[in-house]
């Protein structure tokens, strides 16, 4: 069929960098083929209106339009009804979304066994791009300089195959089920059971290809909610694979962030058996976030809809003109304004929210205890993205939504702060030069090549020795051990985390496998010990803070304390499944839940 040439490569995306990890393993020459048809994928796709429903209210909305609900469905009195309409649904969400730009983030660790931890990251990979939803791609890949060695791993180049996962017959292998073929046509559905994901009711369907129906198909599990008859949940792989090529399992997950429609969020994939005998051709685990829906993507008819109206400024003969020195830090404010709204445009940086005044309350213990008092007030926001990341342009403290997930407690978040702290009350302002509003103009995938705030390591040395003294002066003068505990679990770890540890727009933890950032308080604390269960370094990814992938806003989770009962359940800055409690739109507080992965619940035995 012609689909059969094309769907294999979409199945890499979740895991796109699994197959970089193959060529270590003198086994691994049959999944380096997957690359091969990469070329032929844009000639070959299929129609994406096949299947789709004819009700106008299901075509997609223009983007920044309101977006309509699909209309109520009628009240099903078989299992047979519930296929027919959760088929219809599925292909409405292909339409409501066919002109979005989200952004798609996947952070994958390859793993080896540990015989007292288990399997644990042994190297990683990162990708961030935009997903264009709908036929074409206008957006790729934010990272332009990847290993040079993946690209020979990957037979076709890795550019070639990077390219195609930001097409539909890509990426959105991994977020529907069939991107072209969900019917009665290729599969069936048998019903098994009814089951409560969180709040919301759902009626359960394994879905399995019809046999010749094509290669590639879905084989797996559905969850349905039984209000709307949306898919919120999809569990499986892609079968039968082609001759010498690999399908990934995958754990995909939505969430009803607007009236109607559950959008993809999350995907979890995980490959790698470690029972005795096993040997291993894949091992990794990968997470994939995808967030910014609401991301407009540009066009013509966009030009005049966007227009912001700015505070006037007062500009009478009784109004004095700045001082040379109020007029630098009216320079470098400008600068940080349009760095901040730049970012925020991009989808890289988080709307001002409730994880910000968390950040800001940390920040104001650090100036009122060391008594410093700045002509401006210092602002903390957050980036979107995993890599642990700190940078300031201005009086802005960034740090990433990685980094905040692993911080043990209060102190270590205040010790990473306490860095950039030191360099806006030392004078390192960095950044100035994007007051000019030109250098503001250029497209979201160039982001990470038009800007940069690295200090240099003269400027990193003095930060660090302020931080220290700041930190001694602080509430947290007593829990610097702790801060000491996370530094050398991320000694330990760092060899394995090339890419968690590789940051894009400040300067980094640390280089060569060594973390030089606050090295003075690596020294504190107690040993390292895996074996003492109460003492917890660090958190595994996604335990503190979770992105609503709508509207971008970021929230901390909040989750009840879980016993530890071996040192495998730690998990220090690893990868693990993500399990939501899905809610409906409007209800409780308002907003659902975003994600919280099974291994968040640690965060309460870290504090």
């Amino acid at each position: 069929m012609r689909t059969s040439n094309l769907i294999f490569t979409a199945a890499l995306l979740v895991s796109i960098s699994a197959a970089a990890q193959q060529v270590a393993d003198p086994q691994s020459s049959a999944t380096q083929a997957q690359a091969a048809p990469a070329s032929q994928q844009s000639a070959n796709a299929p129609s994406q209106s096949q299947g789709a429903p004819a009700d106008p209210s299901q075509q997609a909305p223009a983007a920044g339009s309101t977006i309509a609900p699909p209309p109520p469905a009628a009240t099903p009195t078989t299992m047979d009804q519930v296929v027919t309409l959760f088929i219809e649904r599925e292909h409405g969400l292909m339409k409501m979304l066919a002109n979005r730009t989200p952004v798609v983030e996947t952070y994958l660790q390859n793993l080896s066994l540990d015989p007292q931890l288990g399997p644990i990251p042994s190297e990683d990979h990162y990708f961030l791009g935009r997903l264009d939803m709908g036929e074409t791609v206008d957006r790729k890949d934010y990272l332009k300089e990847e290993d040079k060695n993946m690209q020979t791993r990957l037979l076709g180049g890795f550019q070639k195959l990077y390219k195609v996962q930001y097409q539909p017959m890509g990426f959105s292998w991994m977020v529907y089920a069939d991107r072209t073929d969900f019917d009665r046509e290729h599969y069936d559905f048998h019903y098994v059971r009814r089951e409560f994901l969180g709040e919301v009711r759902c009626l359960v369907f394994d879905v399995t290809p019809k046999p010749k129906s094509g290669h590639g198909r879905f084989l797996g599990r559905v969850w349905v909610e039984d209000q709307g008859f949306n898919i919120v949940r999809l569990n499986g792989t892609y079968y039968p694979a082609p001759r010498n090529s690999y399908f990934f399992h995958m754990d995909s997950w939505r969430l009803n962030l607007i009236p109607g429609y559950w959008v993809p969020a999350f995907i979890y994939s995980e490959e790698g058996d470690f029972s005795a005998g096993a040997k291993n051709k894949l091992a990794f685990k990968a997470q994939t976030r995808i967030w910014g829906y609401d991301l407009k993507k540009g066009s013509k008819d966009d030009e005049l809809t966007n227009i912001r109206v700015d505070s006037v400024t007062d500009g009478s003969a009784a109004h004095q003109d700045a001082s040379p020195l109020q007029a630098e830090r009216v320079w470098q404010q400008q600068a940080e304004d349009n760095v901040v709204e730049r970012l925020t445009e991009a989808g890289l940086l988080a709307p001002e929210g409730d994880v910000d005044h968390i950040l800001q309350t940390v920040v104001n213990n650090l100036e009122v205890t060391n008594n410093i008092d700045l002509p401006r007030p210092v602002r903390t926001r957050v980036l979107l993205t995993s890599p642990l990341e700190t940078f300031s342009v201005g009086n802005t403290i960034v740090i990433s939504r990685g980094l905040v997930d692993v911080l043990p407690d209060e102190a270590s978040l205040a010790a990473v702060l306490s860095h950039e702290l030191a360099h806006i009350v030392l004078g390192h302002n960095l950044g100035s030069k994007y007051a000019f509003n030109d250098r503001m103009l250029f497209s979201d995938d160039a982001t990470y090549q038009n800007l940069g705030f690295k200090h240099i390591p003269e400027e990193e040395t003095a930060a660090d020795k302020k931080a220290v003294d700041l930190l001694k002066n602080s509430p947290y003068a007593q829990k610097l051990d702790n801060v000491g505990l996370f530094l050398k679990a991320l000694q330990v770890r760092a060899g394995a985390l090339n890419a968690l540890l590789t940051t894009h727009l400040g300067n980094p933890l640390g280089q060569a496998g060594q973390i030089n950032r606050l090295s003075a308080l690596s020294t504190l604390g107690p040993a390292l010990d895996n074996n003492k269960l109460d003492q917890i370094a660090a958190l595994p990814l996604g335990g503190r803070v979770k992105i609503n992938p709508w509207d971008d806003k970021a929230e901390m989770v909040k989750t009840a304390p879980v016993a530890i009962t071996s040192a495998r359940d730690k998990m220090p800055f690893e990868v693990t499944p993500f399990f939501p409690r899905l809610s409906r739109f409007g209800a409780g507080a308002g907003q659902p839940s975003a994600p919280t992965t099974a291994a968040s619940n640690n965060s309460g035995t870290g504090n």
